[in-house]
């Protein structure tokens, strides 16, 4: 593989994903994106042409794990007035909640 990590690649992502690494965790973090880019790169190098596709991981076709799908079932939910009148602040629809994010 060719393109690397950098350690502004890090500080980007680190940004983005809203932590603050401390100067001596960059150069842990710099390695372990690297060594999982490294190891995508060899997992794309595999001849995956004999494999057929899945939608899953687990066979649901066998009459064993058939039973333990369950049916689809409609249910009954909680009558939004009746909560509405319960919240602390709404707007009839929705309920309003306090901003948590700073940015």
């Amino acid at each position: 593989m060719t393109t690397k990590v950098t350690v502004e690649d890090v500080k980007r992502v680190a940004e983005l994903a809203h932590l603050e690494l401390a100067p001596e965790e960059t150069p842990p973090m710099l390695h372990d994106l690297n060594a999982v880019l490294e190891y995508v790169a060899e997992l794309n190098e595999l001849d995956t042409s004999g494999v057929l596709p899945l939608a899953q991981v687990s066979e649901l076709e066998t009459a064993a794990t058939a039973s333990v799908v369950r049916a689809d079932q409609t249910l009954l939910s909680l009558d939004r007035a009746a909560v509405m009148q319960q919240a602390p602040e709404t707007d009839g629809v929705f309920f309003k909640v306090p901003k948590v994010i700073e940015r």
